[in-house]
């Protein structure tokens, strides 16, 4: 079969474009300014990529146009697949028809933590010997890559297990369901939920729907691995559930449950009262320790001893951009991390706070997302950044006033128009021993690198 992608170096379509040419299918694709690092992955795959979204693009004649949700009505190539009567199909669709169907699907669902937890997942059934197939919104440094098809067959019909991150934004702009909802899942982790995309979901409530469409397509048999802390999943359950429910983070005993006494760092995993697993890794923060109570969970739906998947984790070596080390000048050590809402950012803080302990944290971040963008959570912002010595926001493309939203930090705030007067702020008052923590879901314009430059300014000497 021969597929052109439309929308091709998005995480999702460029992991679906591997899934697809790994097995065996011819693949072509645009995007509008083709861009890497999706489009190097690709491109090394023998991948052909086209510059924007040229009509011309009918004359490949593939078997099937693949839609990814960046495209819209307006589009040229779209315009002319739709006139000319073309067959056409969503990204999730396609991945639903084609790669998921006959597989044990484990997706992984919640506003945050969802690349996380898909990365420890597919590491633990690997290490278990399961060889999965994976799709997840980032690369987990232990596989390298994004997505791999896995073994497709199993002893005596057993269905081969395939771990996809499932986000909950829409499909296709022909289909506004959430991705999720293709994937008929057997093993569903419903890791939290919170409200986000304010450009598609007007409140809460929608977005609590949609979790409950993707409940309603579990099997009987299936299981739902669900945060035992989150009022609003409880509201999802509470509209109907056919499957088994597995919680996890209780604060306290609960029957059944799984949850965490210790550190981040260092704990052991209880069933109600029973300690079952030991989990000793280097990843930080409570959200992880978390994320690793689902994966345990999860992963136990396929036969995987909770103390086999603790052990996994120990040799778990995160996803890029989750307070990753980006290089240190004269003592000053800058991270990248692609925190964006407000509760990420404040988890991503509380996470280096307590590796770091006294040491100053300036929190460099841009609101990109679309709802943070729209400013739907500005008045969270102080809050999310309280853990931390000195922000700074970019405020360049704002249609809201950021400097108004983060008035109630004082000097702790500052807030700059472009990159280059972020770094010069940064520069001006970082010194040794400080940590410089850059958060946002894009590039962020280089900063990295062009922070590590003027830290290395004499004036740093």
């Amino acid at each position: 079969m021969h597929i052109h992608i439309l929308g091709i170096c998005g995480t999702f379509m460029g992991g679906l474009a591997a899934l697809a040419r790994e097995a065996g299918h011819k693949v072509t694709g645009c995007d509008a300014n083709v861009y890497p690092p999706m489009s190097d992955q690709l491109r090394a795959l023998g991948i052909e990529l086209i510059d924007g979204y040229g009509t011309n693009q009918v004359a490949l004649a593939p078997d099937l146009f693949v839609i990814g949700n960046a495209v819209s009505r307006g589009n040229p190539l779209m315009e002319a697949i739709l006139d000319d009567g073309l067959p056409y199909a969503s990204g999730p669709q396609w991945l639903a028809e084609h790669v998921l169907a006959g597989r044990h699907v484990l997706a992984v669902a919640g506003t945050h933590g969802k690349t996380t937890t898909t990365a420890m997942l597919a590491w633990t059934l690997d290490q278990a010997g399961l060889e999965p197939g994976f799709l997840v919104g980032g690369v987990p440094r232990n596989f390298g890559v994004s997505a791999r098809l896995g073994k497709t067959g199993g002893p005596g019909g057993a269905r081969s297990p395939f771990v996809i991150e499932a986000d909950e934004y829409d499909t296709a702009f022909f289909d506004k369901r959430s991705k999720f909802v293709h994937y008929h899942p057997r093993t569903a982790v419903l890791n939290n939920l919170e409200f986000d995309h304010a450009d598609i979901f007007p409140d809460l409530a929608a977005i609590e729907t949609q979790f409950h469409h993707l409940v309603r397509t579990m099997p009987s048999r299936g299981r739902l691995v669900v945060n035992a802390r989150e009022e609003s999943l409880q509201r999802v359950l509470e509209r109907g559930c056919w499957s088994e429910v597995m919680r996890f983070g209780a604060r306290k005993e609960e029957p059944g449950a799984l949850r965490a006494r210790g550190e981040p760092h260092s704990f052991d995993v209880l069933r109600g009262s029973m300690k079952i697993a030991h989990v000793e890794w280097s990843l930080l923060g409570e959200h992880n320790q978390m994320n690793a109570l689902a994966a345990i969970a999860a992963a136990e739906h396929l036969g995987v001893a909770p103390a086999a998947a603790a052990k996994a984790l120990a040799s778990f070596e995160n996803v890029a951009r989750r307070l990753e080390l980006k290089g240190e000048a004269n003592g000053i050590r800058v991270y990248d991390d692609f925190a964006h809402h407000p509760t990420a950012i404040r988890t991503t803080i509380d996470g280096l706070r307590r590796k770091v302990g006294a040491q100053r944290i300036l929190a460099v971040f841009e609101p990109r997302s679309n709802t943070m963008k729209q400013g739907a959570m500005k008045a969270q912002l102080p809050w999310a950044l309280e853990e931390a010595d000195l922000s700074f926001c970019h405020s360049g493309g704002l249609s809201w006033d950021a400097a108004e939203a983060l008035a109630p930090m004082g000097k702790q705030a500052q807030v700059c128009d472009t990159i280059g007067a972020l770094v010069s702020a940064v520069a001006r008052v970082a010194k040794p021993g400080d940590h410089v923590l850059c958060m946002s879901n894009g590039g962020f314009g280089g900063i990295h690198a062009k922070l590590l430059a003027a830290l290395q300014a004499p004036q740093h000497t």
